[in-house]
């Protein structure tokens, strides 16, 4: 028994009402698996774990959406002031399946809208995972809402197609802090996939982001304590670099130099 599942239980209502921060800032740090338990036995906060059908570990996989020459990917790289990020988010657990469209304008702001998918079934769930599963461009209404929702951010519309250029498994565990209406999530086991089902596992650490207002959280405070610091971070940005190497990778080269040079990746079959 992990110190998660002895935590007091939370429910998916209570955990968004009471963490729904009007300013919140985002930190996310790369924690060595074999320290999660004593981050969370040793918390001082109050803290409840999210549970869903008796799991406290939801599995999640997403499809990350580009142009064949990334060129959502490359703006983000070079820190364009507009730029944008589509993903197909899958609640493996339940089949719920969603689109959604992240987008920064000019002025730094960021929005994230989303549309409802068909569920899926598991074997539908189980091919997204698969070797070579990144085949399909959107097409249809799913495309359509894209385009919209990138025009009315002011984002230039793609050149090309949007094609599936990355998929990432893994599983969650979300944690409230109940007295500072905050929260973290744990994501462990990730797996980048490529297009070719080239893949690259995270072998022994568990990306921890904190979700807190303009004050760092004391489960922030306690991972500086430990010597963690918030590494910069995209699960889209990060595996394409580690994929391919050749990719500009300015923003997470300490990330992905880290990663590589700890050896904390392992090929995945």
């Amino acid at each position: 028994m992990t110190a998660l599942d002895t935590l007091p239980a939370v429910g998916l209502e209570e955990i968004t009402e009471r963490a729904a921060l009007m300013t919140r800032v985002d930190r996310k740090y790369l924690v060595p698996r074999a320290e999660v338990d004593g981050l969370l036995a040793g918390s001082p906060a109050e803290l409840r774990a999210l549970e869903i059908d008796g799991r406290r570990r939801q599995a999640y996989l997403s499809l990350y959406y580009d142009t064949e020459d990334l060129a959502a990917y490359r703006a983000a790289a070079t820190g364009r002031r507009r730029r944008w990020k589509v993903r197909r988010r899958v609640y493996v657990d339940s089949g719920a399946s969603f689109l959604e469209v992240k987008t920064r304008t000019g002025r730094g702001e960021s929005s994230k809208l989303r549309i409802a998918l068909p569920a899926e079934t598991d074997g539908a769930v189980t091919g997204i995972a698969a070797s070579d599963p990144l085949t399909d461009p959107l097409a249809g209404p799913a495309l359509d809402f894209v385009l919209e929702t990138l025009a009315e951010a002011g984002c230039a519309t793609p050149e090309g197609p949007l094609v599936p250029v990355l998929a990432t498994t893994y599983d969650r565990s979300t944690v409230l802090l109940a007295e500072e209406d905050a929260r973290l999530t744990l994501d462990d086991a990730l797996v980048w996939t490529g297009p070719g089902g080239d893949a690259r596992r995270l072998a022994d650490q568990v990306v921890v982001e904190t979700k807190a207002g303009t004050r760092p959280s004391s489960v922030d405070r306690a991972l500086w304590r430990a010597g963690h610091r918030p590494q910069r971070l995209s699960k889209y940005a990060t595996g394409l670099a580690l994929l391919d190497p050749e990719l500009p990778a300015n923003r997470w080269h300490r990330t992905v130099s880290r990663l590589d040079t700890a050896q904390h990746l392992h090929t995945a079959a």
